[in-house]
């Protein structure tokens, strides 16, 4: 197996893609936007390409060789409907719904639908990631976040899509969330 590293400079900043030659995925739509978008705010990243995944066990074969925090991330809405949450844990956690609720003052959590991951993230299932909040323009969504991954100097999501893992750093994934402007609540 050949892998495949093209680097690239974007303001003096470091982005990587790495994959398998031959085994390449062409780019869609829902990624340009986001690197485009990391490049507008100078945010570095390595892409990591792998066959798709639905789950974190499945996806857990595919980080022998990528370094950082790998994340858990869910979509949850309220049990009116009105109210919508992306939480995001370190993958090994385990998060309680009756507490987030209690924590959020929502009422009952129940994972949301993927017509609604659609409407609100503009993401498919199984590429549930935080990057998805570049598209939540009326601020919809609530982030909880986990707050052990601060500790972590790196941390991967998808990139929108299930086919690849983005690498940044945290204080990157802060300025990225910064610049979404969501509600955040630390768990």
């Amino acid at each position: 197996m050949l892998v495949l590293n093209i680097i690239f400079h974007v303001h003096s900043r470091i982005f990587k893609i790495a994959g398998e030659q031959g085994g390449g995925s062409v780019l869609t739509e829902a990624e340009k936007k986001l690197y485009a978008y990391l490049e507008q705010l100078e945010i570095g990243y390595t892409r990591h390409e792998h066959p798709p995944v639905y789950t974190v066990e499945e996806a857990e074969q595919y980080w022998q060789d990528i370094p950082g925090a790998h994340c858990k991330n869910l979509f949850l809405r309220n049990n009116k409907g009105n109210r919508h949450f992306l939480v995001v844990l370190e993958h090994s956690k385990k998060v309680d719904l009756n507490q987030l609720a209690e924590k959020t003052a929502a009422g009952k959590l129940s994972f949301a639908s993927a017509g609604r991951l659609e409407q609100y993230l503009g993401l498919e299932t199984g590429a549930v990631s935080p990057f998805g909040l570049l598209n939540d323009r009326h601020k919809d969504v609530e982030l909880v976040l986990d707050q052990d991954l601060k500790k972590n100097a790196q941390v991967n999501f998808h990139p929108n899509v299930n086919t690849a893992t983005l690498t940044i750093s945290y204080s990157d994934f802060e300025r990225f969330l910064a610049s979404c402007g969501q509600t955040i609540t630390y768990i």
